[in-house]
């Protein structure tokens, strides 16, 4: 039997007083694609920060790899890409370095690349769109591009489980459909898993395998074809977000 990559039972938490999870379970298995959805406020950055080790449950417990997320040897088969990824001002390095440091949890800082590790970067940096920026000082991009080059860092060191947080807010379609072909490939090729929480989910509506509706708790947990024989949820349908937006929960 195949161990999930990530489980989640019964995890609950909230910020002072105002719970924003409770009693959510959850299973994320290998070769899954899997979105995470809800309004804003819903609890969805959140439990990915519980998932990968940022924040402790205050209630459950969350399994990443078989281990307590953020406590064990687990760093070169984890990718994740947080809503807004911190950035200095000053920091003199180029998309290129930021990029190709995605292999380093892979291979070690300590190994000299090789052509695989260049390959890997140069499709990453390929499927966001940033290969003309490539020697391009990371400081004085957008933060539209700057977001590519740190899902591009990610996507560069083939992890197992890739985590991504909005990944797609204010990139341009063209690059969102780069963006699509890294993700089916690093899923239906390498054996990835990918769990991505996002508003517009048409880049990759026709490959997702499950939709969680998240609001405090689990709504829903299925193929996104069930989403409009769920009673419990209204849906709408939008030429810029097919196949479903989500417009309320009750």
């Amino acid at each position: 039997m195949t161990e999930p990559l990530l489980v989640c039972e019964h995890v609950s938490f909230a910020y002072r007083h105002e719970s924003v999870l409770r009693d959510v379970s959850l299973t994320i298995g290998p070769g899954e694609m899997v979105a995470l959805v809800g309004p804003n406020g819903s609890g969805k950055s959140t439990l990915l920060r519980i998932a990968v080790g940022l924040l402790e449950p205050q209630e459950g417990t969350a399994r990443l790899f078989g281990e307590t997320p953020g406590h064990g040897r687990h760093h070169g088969r984890l990718g994740y890409v947080p809503q807004r990824p911190n950035l200095g001002d000053g920091l003199a390095a180029t998309v290129g370095d930021i990029v190709s440091s995605g292999r380093l949890t892979r291979t070690g800082w300590w190994r000299r690349g090789g052509p695989g590790d260049r390959s890997a970067v140069g499709h990453a940096l390929e499927a966001v769109g940033l290969v003309d920026l490539r020697d391009e000082r990371l400081s004085r991009l957008s933060g539209g591009q700057q977001q590519r080059a740190f899902i591009a860092r990610a996507l560069a060191g083939e992890p197992d489980l890739l985590v991504l947080d909005e990944p797609v807010a204010g990139v341009d379609v063209e690059s969102q459909e780069g963006f699509r072909t890294a993700l089916v490939d690093l899923v239906r090729e390498r054996g990835g898993t990918v769990l991505l929480v996002s508003h517009e989910l048409s880049a990759v509506a026709g490959d997702l395998d499950r939709v969680i509706v998240l609001k405090e708790r689990i709504r829903f947990d299925g193929p996104p074809g069930g989403l409009a024989a769920d009673e419990g949820i209204h849906l709408g349908v939008h030429d810029a977000d097919l196949p479903f937006w989500l417009e309320r929960i009750i």
